[in-house]
């Protein structure tokens, strides 16, 4: 059951990025799936096996590859999004044939410029929008899931996200801790935090 709930979501780990992860891992579990984020947990923990049992144990996955360009003329591009992209596709390709997965993009077609050979796959752009990328997230959900399990409208989960991000916050601050900084709580506590939000909300207690 874990396997065909899991969505690995493969994305750039900084505060720029803060704004668009937040919805994409709020829509994920609103949509009734459970995101999957590579997160050290000990000193001994070697990443790239982490992002391996990831992508092992996940149907779906969701890949931004918006970092294909240096963030100001100091930096380097950020290649971890494509290589990560690459080993989920070969694992599709030679064993978990039923995989299926989603690639960001901030600009339309911006990656044939550099990775032409992803041509043909599902890409959305999103403009660095978190209304454009809850929405992108959640039609694809809409388009791989059955029809028994179809999810909100992106309207409704748009609405809902911010008033959970209203609340936490507030709750954050409350705990003098900054809610604009990615790597304030764990990716684990975030995700029980808007786990634990959502179930209350669809019991009608929030």
């Amino acid at each position: 059951m874990a396997y065909s709930n899991n969505v690995f979501i493969n994305c750039p780990f900084d505060d720029d990025y803060y704004p668009l992860l937040k919805p994409i891992i709020f829509t994920v579990l609103y949509c009734g799936l459970t995101p999957q984020i590579s997160e050290t947990k000990d000193g001994d923990d070697i990443r790239i096996r982490n992002i391996q049992s990831l992508i092992e144990t996940s149907k779906y996955s969701i890949h931004d590859i918006s970092r294909i360009e240096p963030k100001t003329k100091f930096d380097l591009p950020r290649f971890n999004m494509p290589f990560e992209l690459g080993m989920d596709l070969g694992c599709k390709r030679y064993s978990l044939k039923d995989k299926k997965c989603l690639i960001l993009e901030k600009q339309l077609h911006r990656f044939k410029k550099v990775m032409s050979d992803i041509a043909g796959q599902d890409i959305s752009n999103h403009e660095n929008d978190p209304l454009l990328i809850t929405k992108a997230v959640r039609n694809w959900i809409y388009k791989i899931r059955n029809s028994k399990n179809k999810p909100a409208s992106s309207n409704t989960i748009w609405d809902l996200y911010n008033e959970f991000l209203f609340d936490f916050d507030k709750d954050m601050r409350a705990e003098k801790l900054n809610p604009n900084v990615i790597w304030e709580i764990p990716f684990s506590e975030l995700i029980d935090l808007n786990k634990n939000w959502i179930k209350a909300k669809k019991k009608g207690k929030k």
